[in-house]
């Protein structure tokens, strides 16, 4: 059974910084590409940025460049988002997200899902 969990959300004021982590387990990670996406109240998810199960990262959504950083650690079975200079914007609950083939942008493509963890960030 594939499990993804989600962990270090939480609530930060704006400019702070947050570090989420994805720990998975039930499937051979090193195989895997893994994503962090997000939803707001209201809208959508959307793609935050992705990892390649070799490393390679993809260019991150326009909204977050330059702030958000993805990274694996494959001995350790978890992918992390570094968050840094939050903004008020950036408030949503977080998924992390596999793909057992290359990275993708689109949530459609990925195979499992982790349940969440909120971010708030105040103004």
């Amino acid at each position: 059974q594939v499990q993804l969990v989600e962990s270090g959300g939480g609530f930060v004021q704006a400019g702070g910084s947050l570090r989420l982590s994805c720990a998975a387990s039930g499937l051979t990670f090193s195989r895997y590409a893994m994503g962090w996406f997000r939803q707001a109240p209201g809208k959508e998810r959307e793609f935050v940025v992705a990892i390649s199960w070799s490393g390679i990262t993809t260019p991150c959504a326009d909204s977050v460049k330059g702030r958000f950083t993805i990274s694996r650690d494959n001995a350790k079975n978890t992918v992390y988002l570094q968050m840094n200079s939050l903004k008020p914007e950036d408030t949503a609950v977080y998924y992390c997200a596999a793909r057992v083939f290359g990275t993708s942008r689109s949530v459609d493509e990925y195979d499992y899902w982790g349940q969440g963890t909120q971010v708030t960030v105040s103004s």
